[in-house]
């Protein structure tokens, strides 16, 4: 995967180079900025010339007072905005919470020891409020996962296509055994899989899609490759297919299987369910395009002339987190025989674009009886059985919005006769965490499925 360039307005790309690559999650970048913030809290409560012991308490005490303000300040305005009005609509991890709070206690410390100050302390305030707002955004950023380095913050997009030699379907037999035990991996194996860009054409749908992102695993890079299980997978709203492996890493996870499996690893599709970042389509064939049909059919159909992919419905998956999760099971659910695997991260209930009212009325046109045909219980419940599929769900400890409705949705899939297992990642909420954790360690029933891990562990 190409990294670390910006797409450039005037058509070229800003290379970031090796900075580019620097991580923002550990290593030097945080810890230079934590250091840096430490070096400006000393500075501001040494800089007061204390007269008396007296006047250096009352200087500590003002700055212990301007960081509580501060700290209560930021929990205030989280508690209205966040739990009140629900503005960002998402569960935020006691994580954030914390990383926000310490970040505008050291404003408001900043603040308090600019009064009565002289202009030079003035200066090193609020050099130090931008230190610890930065500081904030940093810990945040580690606690959520989204840019996981500075080139994607920095909104790098210049990703090399897949080569053209592993766009070529090769007609495979079924292996008479599962792969976990009839694969013997051929010498030179790739070290690990690529991930590169396809354009799948909308060519039944006419679906406004971006680019797609693939994941090859090293099996898949070997001359004839077996026909191997695919898994694909979609991103929240906002965002895009590359976020997948920008912030959720799937690539690593699964280099990471193949390592220990003779290169064996699912094959990642990652298409555009949205068309763009800011609008949900709610993978319906609906107001915003006929997103269904490009993941059921031109997607699928894409997948077989271009992949060698052994044959739906236990060998393929569908999987997403947020939006995407809710895709997940809207369309598993809808679509058995394509997709016997579900993988379900942090998805919602039902599709949505605001209340129930203005999702039927604009993003259903009005018909109540279309929105609840694309609401996961009720394509449940208007299925006999599904005695074949297996589905996962996963969602963060921390997330008290969506956690209750994949609850009800596992319970659900559990009584249409789905093999369904939940996973619980500790410590995270609404975020690229949970995603990382689930497909990290939440998995197996579907691997096994998929034929690539034995059954009997």
């Amino acid at each position: 995967m190409v990294r670390g360039q910006r797409s450039d307005p005037t058509g070229g790309t800003v290379d970031f180079g090796a900075i580019g690559q620097m991580s923002l999650i550990s290593g030097a970048v945080p810890l230079v900025i934590g250091a840096i913030a430490v070096v400006a809290l000393s500075a501001l409560a040494l800089s007061h010339r204390p007269r008396t012991r007296r006047s250096v308490a009352a200087h500590l005490a003002r700055l212990a007072a301007g960081a509580g303000a501060g700290a209560l300040v930021a929990a205030a305005l989280m508690w209205l905005f966040i739990d009140v009005l629900d503005i960002v609509q998402v569960a935020v991890s006691v994580g954030s919470r914390t990383w926000i709070v310490i970040a505008w206690a050291g404003v408001g410390l900043a603040v308090a020891s600019m009064v009565g100050a002289r202009t030079g302390r003035r200066i090193v305030a609020a050099v130090a409020i931008v230190v610890f707002l930065s500081g904030g955004v940093v810990g945040v950023n580690a606690d959520i996962g989204q840019y996981p380095t500075i080139a994607s913050a920095m909104g790098a997009s210049a990703v090399a296509p897949i080569p053209a030699q592993y766009l070529q379907a090769i007609a495979a037999a079924s292996a008479p055994r599962p792969l976990w035990s009839s694969w013997e991996a051929p010498a030179p194996l790739p070290a690990a899989g690529i991930v590169g860009t396809v354009v799948i054409p909308a060519t039944v749908s006419g679906f406004p899609a971006r680019p797609a992102f693939v994941y090859l695993p090293p099996a898949a890079l070997v001359n004839p490759p077996p026909a191997l299980p695919v898994i694909v997978m979609m991103s929240g709203q906002p965002g895009s297919p590359q976020n997948v492996f920008e912030a959720g890493q799937i690539d690593r996870v699964f280099d990471t299987f193949a390592s220990t499996h003779g290169g064996l690893a699912p094959i990642v599709v990652v298409p555009d369910q949205l068309g763009h970042a800011g609008v949900n389509p709610m993978c319906a064939d609906a107001w915003a395009g006929d997103s269904e049909t490009y993941l059921t059919v031109d997607v699928p159909r894409w997948i077989r002339a271009h992949l060698t992919v052994a044959s739906p419905s236990s060998s393929w998956a569908i999987a997403g987190w947020s939006q995407g999760g809710t895709c997940a099971i809207q369309l598993g659910a809808s679509h058995p025989e394509i997709f016997g695997n579900i993988i379900d991260i942090s998805g919602e209930i039902a599709p949505s674009i605001g209340t129930i009212e203005f999702t039927v009325s604009r993003g259903f046109g009005g018909n109540k009886a279309l929105y609840e045909a694309h609401r996961p219980l009720d394509i449940i419940a208007a299925h006999s059985s599904y005695s074949s599929e297996v589905a996962i769900f996963g969602w963060g400890a921390g997330d008290s919005r969506f956690g209750p409705g994949l609850v009800l949705l596992a319970g659900a899939a559990t009584h249409g006769q789905m093999t369904v297992t939940s996973v619980i990642s500790p410590g995270t909420a609404h975020d690229w965490s949970t995603v990382r954790f689930v497909m990290s360690h939440g998995i197996d029933p579907v691997l096994i499925h998929f034929g690539l891990v034995s059954p009997i562990a």
